[in-house]
């Protein structure tokens, strides 16, 4: 059996040969095929076992091929947006057919050369069609994401457009801190004295104007202001306002009383407190009343109005009891109370809490209230939100604090703004719910600014595009600059994806060397990252290619010089006498 022997492990050898030849030779035949992963030939002996050791009886050799679809391929740029490379781990699931039948299998590919055909599917250029999740209204995965029965063929065809109807939006304005102030109840119908619009989107496409109008006010506390207005702190009341000397009026916070005479430089008597100027008036009420205080407005008008306004019995009185130097003042005498805007308990849980004017849920609450040390009285300001037909959507209050930031607490969301419920537009589109950031708010002595808007609604567009993103989302585009996540593609991994058996199309099927299909989101579970405009080129390395085709021709060569020697003893052996 030596000689013979010899021959058949000589022609294994050529089969061997001839098979890593062939490898090589479609490893350098699909060099440029977008997925393929090369395969090489890896050779064992099979030996034949003799019983007796001084006798051998030589063996034969075999070539297995090894796939490498493991090993990651060169990745290059694409012009196109629905192309799609996979860097890590991860195939693509695909099916020979868009029917999402269970008599159909799933197969797996590296190659995400897709593109949109006649009916809106996305194939890739082997003809395969893409499957993956599609989303909610809402934006969420199916429930049974993890199984194969969850996916469903990537359909971006769109017969219609697509509007956005606004759900939030973004002002950011500068209010006037030197406005003129308005009475608080005068406020609810006076003149804006700032007006801005914001265009949001109903759920029909159509645009919607919102309007702003602004007033200074008081604010909601007990107050009293004059009538006459262009007042400094150095007017005389006597030589300059023509008040009689000796005349007296009180004010009284509620709790405590004081008396101020009018002075002019006579003694004063009785516990009163002499004034010889506006500003000794408005002193003596900030130096003597814990629950009042005094300043002069930013028309010029003297002010008198309570601490606080949180409980509603807050009062400031004011009485002539000489003369009448509060009328000659512009001031008139009476029972001034924070309730202006209704009974007792203006205040409550962070918002105004009397409906109407001034309801609970739309506008945000303060941060420092009356008698916190960041409590500015004087940065009050009503806001009125009327629709395109003037009709009132919210009305409240806004306070500045005195660096002119917005006196608002943030709500458990951490967000600052005034929420729109339930909008009748009253053009048949659906009732609709707008929250608007209004935390870049201000009120600096400058003139009004609109510094920034925005809101997140689109009108009525047309589809555009279809794009591939990152996290692995087919985002439809339109012509209205909106985007819209249609669906969610998977990346199946396998724990031995080498296992995988090779069909036409550069894709695989599931084998039991493979494993079992894994469905992961990318970038998670081990799943590699998706690379949108991108293509993962062939691993072929074609100077390896080369290199293992010269060693399998020269091993080639070697087994035929076996054959043809084995063939020369034989020949001797027919020669034989």
């Amino acid at each position: 059996m030596g000689l013979f022997g010899a021959l058949f492990t000589g022609v294994s050898a050529l089969a061997a040969q001839s098979q890593k030849t062939a490898i090589i030779s479609n490893n350098i035949a699909n060099i440029n095929t977008t997925g393929f992963k090369r395969s090489e030939a890896s050779f064992f002996s099979l030996v034949t076992t003799a019983t007796n050791t001084s006798r051998y009886s030589p063996g034969t050799v075999t070539a297995r091929r090894i796939q490498r679809v493991s090993q990651q391929g060169p990745i290059s740029q694409s012009e196109s947006a629905t192309d799609a490379s996979i860097s890590g781990a991860g195939f693509f699931p695909v099916k020979r057919d868009a029917l999402d039948s269970s008599l159909s299998e799933f197969l797996y590919t590296r190659n995400g050369q897709f593109s949109e055909d006649s009916q809106g599917f996305l194939k890739n250029s082997a003809g395969f069609f893409l499957y993956g999740w599609q989303l909610d209204s809402a934006g969420n995965l199916p429930a049974n994401q993890g199984d194969l029965a969850s996916l469903v063929p990537i359909d971006v065809a769109f017969l219609g457009g697509l509007t956005r109807p606004t759900t939030s939006a973004e002002l950011s304005i500068n209010l006037d801190s030197g406005e003129v102030d308005t009475d608080f109840a005068a406020a609810q119908t006076a003149a804006a004295d700032f007006t801005r619009g914001l265009t949001v989107y109903d759920t029909l496409g159509n645009g919607q104007t919102v309007n702003f109008q602004f007033v200074k006010t008081y604010g909601p506390q007990a107050t009293a202001f004059s009538s006459i207005t262009s007042l400094t702190a150095a007017d005389e009341l006597v030589a300059d306002l023509g008040l009689a000397d000796g005349n007296r009026f009180t004010v009284n916070d509620g709790t405590t009383t004081i008396t101020l005479e009018i002075n002019d430089g006579g003694a004063v008597g009785g516990g009163a407190i002499g004034v010889v100027t506006v500003g000794d008036i408005v002193n003596a009420i900030n130096n003597n009343l814990a629950d009042a205080h005094a300043f002069i407005g930013n028309d010029g008008e003297l002010v008198v109005q309570s601490n606080d306004f949180t409980t509603g019995t807050e009062t400031v009185t004011l009485a002539n009891t000489v003369g009448t130097p509060l009328t000659v003042l512009g001031l008139t005498a009476g029972v001034y109370t924070a309730d202006d805007i209704g009974t007792a308990g203006i205040y409550s849980n962070g918002a105004f809490t009397d409906s109407p004017p001034y309801s609970t849920g739309d506008f945000p609450a303060l941060q420092f209230l009356p008698g916190d040390p960041s409590y500015n009285p004087r940065g009050w300001w009503q806001v009125r939100l009327l629709d395109p037909n003037s009709n009132e959507l919210s009305i409240g209050l806004l306070n500045f604090n005195g660096d002119g930031t917005l006196n608002a607490l943030a709500d458990t969301a951490g967000n600052v703004d005034i929420e729109l419920n339930n909008i009748d537009w009253g053009n048949g589109s659906e009732l609709q719910s707008i929250d608007i950031d209004i935390a870049g708010f201000s009120q600096f002595s400058s003139d009004y600014t609109v510094l920034f808007s925005d809101q997140n609604g689109a009108e009525l567009g047309l589809r555009t595009g279809v794009q591939i993103d990152r996290e692995g989302y087919v985002i439809a585009q339109f012509s209205n600059g909106a985007t819209t996540r249609l669906y969610k593609l998977p990346l199946v991994t396998f724990s031995n994806p080498n296992g995988l058996r090779e069909v036409s199309g550069t894709a695989y099927t599931e084998t039991e060397d493979s494993g079992e299909d894994n469905l992961r989101e990318a970038g998670t579970g081990g799943a590699g990252f998706l690379e949108p405009s991108t293509l993962e080129n062939s691993n072929v390395d074609l100077a390896d290619e080369f290199a293992q085709l010269i060693i399998a021709q020269r091993a080639y060569s070697a087994g035929t010089k076996v054959i043809n020697t084995v063939d020369q003893m034989t020949q001797e052996l027919l020669q034989l006498r």
